[in-house]
């Protein structure tokens, strides 16, 4: 291409041509049509993409692109969040169906950052959920399970990093910022099981519509089948 200059820019919507580093490449030429607009497009995504980081450095999907840049739009215009989000990030997030046309927005953030989400977190879940197109919105914080050491190792694993532990963990992030107050394991005919989850009444006015959901998300995060409900009067889990 002999002395010809090339510029490079990140365009998930350019017809430019995909270089291997995932850039889109300009000609000297196209760029001086081109190169004002896709300068700001990049300055914008790349300061959206800031509010991602995925595991090793993975790129981020089409959606997850979407939740960064409301993440950082609300960053930038709800005076509300900005201070509290400036130095948050998520770590990946994805759409899930619940039934019928029902889906719901799961967004996976830093364990370290957790405390710093849950306490923005109702006022940051609702302005998700009008970007959204009134999808539910559900934070998760990031976490591993550990394998069982081999038997005979001096290695121990850390109780939080066991699959139970994990799995209940997510049960308390999928609810928040409603209470588990109670729990109940209900074995069916064939074996199987299902659990019940008793919520704290005084969260009911708020999270009696997304039970639905939160039983969804749970159930792809963790496998297992779970029912939530309400106690009864004076308390008593039925």
């Amino acid at each position: 291409m002999g002395s010809q200059v090339l510029y490079y820019i990140n365009s998930s919507n350019s017809t430019h041509e995909l270089t291997a580093s995932g850039l889109w490449r300009f000609s000297c030429d196209e760029f001086e049509h081109t190169g004002e607009k896709a300068i700001a497009f990049r300055s914008k995504m790349y300061t959206a993409l800031q509010k991602i980081r995925k595991d090793k450095e993975a790129e981020p999907t089409e959606f997850e692109e979407n939740v960064a840049q409301a993440l950082f739009d609300l960053e930038n215009t709800n005076q509300e969040l900005k201070s509290d989000l400036k130095d948050l990030f998520i770590n990946s997030a994805l759409q899930i169906d619940i039934s019928g046309s029902k889906k719901a927005v799961v967004i996976h953030v830093p364990y370290r950052l957790r405390k710093s989400f849950r306490k923005i977190h109702p006022r940051l879940v609702r302005e998700l959920e009008k970007k959204f197109s009134g999808k539910e919105v559900v934070l998760v914080a990031t976490r591993r399970i550990v394998r069982p050491p081999k038997k005979g190792s001096a290695v121990q694993r850390p109780r939080s990093r066991t699959l139970t532990a994990v799995h209940e963990a997510i049960l308390e992030d999928v609810v928040y910022p409603a209470e588990i107050v109670g729990k109940r394991i209900r074995y069916r005919l064939d074996g199987s099981k299902i659990i019940k989850i008793f919520l704290d009444p005084k969260s009911k006015n708020d999270t009696e519509n997304k039970l639905e959901t939160f039983a969804g998300v749970y159930r792809k995060l963790s496998g297992k089948d779970v029912v939530f409900d309400f106690p009864k009067l004076n308390g008593v889990v039925g």
